[in-house]
């Protein structure tokens, strides 16, 4: 008989569920500025202001490096394979969003 603990259904539901990147990070994805705020996506360090990309595993997410091994990341050093698309679903995340420049002429 074959008996399954929580603590072993709990890991592995965890590994499961990964963390997926917040889509109001949007704009900072792929930008190597490090102006991607904690659980923004990401496709290297230098887009988190934390300097930790992690990955997701497919996805990355900036993270505190000591929380870059938990909730199935991967630890700090992601780099995107497919950052191309990565980047490119961004841009259509932040059109979706509707975060443009302002056209406001400034007052003078």
């Amino acid at each position: 008989m074959v008996r399954i603990t929580f603590a072993v259904a709990f890991a592995f539901f965890t590994a499961i569920i990964a963390v997926t990147p917040n889509n109001a990070g949007a704009k900072n994805v792929g930008q190597a500025n490090g102006q991607q705020f904690i659980t923004g996506g990401c496709t290297t360090n230098a887009d988190c202001s934390s300097a930790c990309c992690a990955g997701n595993p497919t996805l990355g997410v900036c993270s505190a490096s000591v929380a870059a091994n938990q909730a199935g990341k991967t630890g700090c050093g992601f780099v995107d394979p497919n950052a191309t698309a990565t980047i490119a679903a961004a841009k259509a995340q932040v059109a979706k969003q509707g975060f443009k420049r302002s056209t406001i002429p400034e007052s003078s």
